[in-house]
């Protein structure tokens, strides 16, 4: 019989707690267990007295939206995932959160970044996102759609002055070319960061801010902490992307808010500071990128 602390669906203990309270930049409450609040309550715990709580189609930008209007320490991201609005044109039913979807067409993806349009003007949204590319799960029929999608999220964040928040898989180039057509907005954060420290300096040079997440802790990923390296430190946040992601020593288990020490402790082992110094940035970083 395998012990406790080998079974992969019990939650990890809490960390020892931040001395400097700082935000979870990306994550999704809304596929974890247990309430919100208790969800909250935890992370507070342990110094995670904020997150960014993200959408990745309309009825979860809906809820999103609702959450942060209930709790002031939840800011809101409203947006179609990139392997969303593909599933939308194509008329797919199977979506994130399992609703109905409409017959598909341009029209349903219309309908729906207009109620993601109307969701980014609310004043408790401070992101459009996440949006993007992602080749990874989507194939060459939906390429397309995804970045037309990418792209009317990128005017919708910059007629609403909102944040950019940006899911970027296996499409680095497509990713940054868009990016400099449209004109990113004034405040662009690569939720997970994925790319290399050369792609960090080039993100730097646009004043763009990198999320890092649960995979900057893990053995195999130097060039995750090299891009980490790379990046000016008033660029840095943190994030968990729970329940995904989770940092080591814990991957494979339900990641949550209240992990953010482990990542950040890690994060700050790489770039040779202290926890508290690092802590401070990262608060600092993230209500400037979301405005609050």
């Amino acid at each position: 019989m395998a012990r406790k602390d080998d079974d992969r669906s019990v939650p990890p203990p809490p960390p020892a707690p931040l001395a400097v309270a700082v935000a979870d930049s990306h994550t999704h409450l809304d596929m974890q267990s247990g309430t919100p609040a208790e969800s909250l309550a935890k992370a507070a715990a342990v110094g995670v007295t904020t997150v960014v709580q993200v959408g990745c189609d309309v009825a979860g930008s809906r809820w999103a939206a609702e959450l942060a209007a209930e709790f002031e320490q939840v800011h809101a991201a409203v947006a179609l995932h990139p392997n969303e609005a593909p599933r939308i044109f194509l008329g797919d039913p199977d979506g994130w959160s399992g609703q109905q979807r409409p017959a598909g067409g341009g029209g349903a993806l219309d309908a729906a970044l207009a109620e993601i349009d109307a969701l980014a003007a609310l004043p408790q949204v401070r992101a459009v996102g996440e949006t993007g590319l992602d080749y990874f799960r989507t194939g060459p029929e939906g390429v397309d759609i995804q970045q037309e999608s990418f792209r009317r999220h990128i005017e919708i964040a910059k007629r609403h002055g909102k944040a950019l928040v940006i899911h970027d898989r296996d499409a680095h180039e497509d990713v940054i070319r868009i990016l400099l057509e449209e004109g990113a907005p004034e405040r662009t954060v690569f939720h997970c960061y994925s790319g290399d420290a050369a792609m960090a300096r080039i993100c730097a040079e646009h004043g763009w801010y990198l999320s890092f997440a649960g995979p900057v802790t893990f053995k195999a990923n130097q060039p995750l902490r090299d891009a980490l390296l790379a990046t000016p430190p008033e660029r840095v946040l943190v994030e968990t992307d729970a329940p995904f992601l989770t940092p080591h020593p814990y991957r494979g288990r339900p990641n949550a808010p209240y992990l953010i020490p482990v990542t950040l402790r890690s994060m700050a082992a790489t770039l040779g500071l202290h926890e508290d110094e690092l802590s401070k940035a990262v608060a600092q970083n993230t209500a400037r990128a979301f405005g609050y």
